[in-house]
């Protein structure tokens, strides 16, 4: 079965790299004090992390910052707390076709806005996640530094040695964003990476 499955998201994956190769994205980002809109995408199996993220979004709200947070959930129903959060919006395994590809409606919406930043949290690199994050129109993109940087869709990769710190993770995203200030320094034609 589990090699069944890895045939099918090879398959996702090559039609993802075709999507990818006619897709044009404007990359933008000079200053964390002139962000509006954060996306992120998230690992919603992994139910404990919800109150964070909750906390995380709170000290956004504090900054004017509006936050939308499109998780995958692998299970058949979403757990309550789920269906209660305004900003969360979850797509589960039945939303996904042959390919493990989403096709749910909120998923074509979140892909299609153009977020100021988003901020990748597929720790567990699931295929249906990085689907998400590397098609995103998202003018920032912050995620998780991998073996495969030349194909990495985002803008700026962070290599922190133990990701289940999801608080750490995010205070450190900020960090790093808020030193990003300037024209010579917003997203051009290279990805940054940064080692902690």
């Amino acid at each position: 079965m589990e090699l069944f499955e890895s045939l099918r998201v090879n398959i996702g994956s090559a039609r993802l790299q075709k999507k990818l190769a006619g897709a044009k994205r404007e990359k933008s980002f000079t200053n964390f004090k002139n962000v509006n809109r954060i996306g992120i995408v998230w690992d919603a199996s992994i139910i404990a992390d919800l109150k964070k993220l909750t906390d995380f979004v709170q000290v956004l709200r504090t900054k004017n910052i509006s936050v939308e947070i499109l998780g995958y959930y692998p299970g058949k129903e979403l757990p309550e707390t789920y269906t209660t959060v305004k900003y969360l919006k979850c797509f589960k395994r039945k939303e996904l076709n042959f390919c493990f590809t989403p096709i749910s409606n909120e998923v074509i919406d979140f892909v299609s806005t153009p977020f100021d930043i988003l901020i990748d949290l597929n720790f567990k690199k699931c295929f249906p996640l990085s689907y998400v994050s590397s098609l995103s129109i998202s003018k920032f993109k912050v995620g998780q530094y991998g073996s495969e940087e030349f194909k990495s869709p985002f803008d700026l990769m962070m290599d922190i040695k133990n990701y289940s710190e999801l608080e750490k993770y995010l205070s450190q995203v900020i960090f790093y964003l808020e030193m990003i200030n300037g024209s010579e320094n917003s997203a051009g034609n290279t990805n940054q990476s940064i080692k902690n």
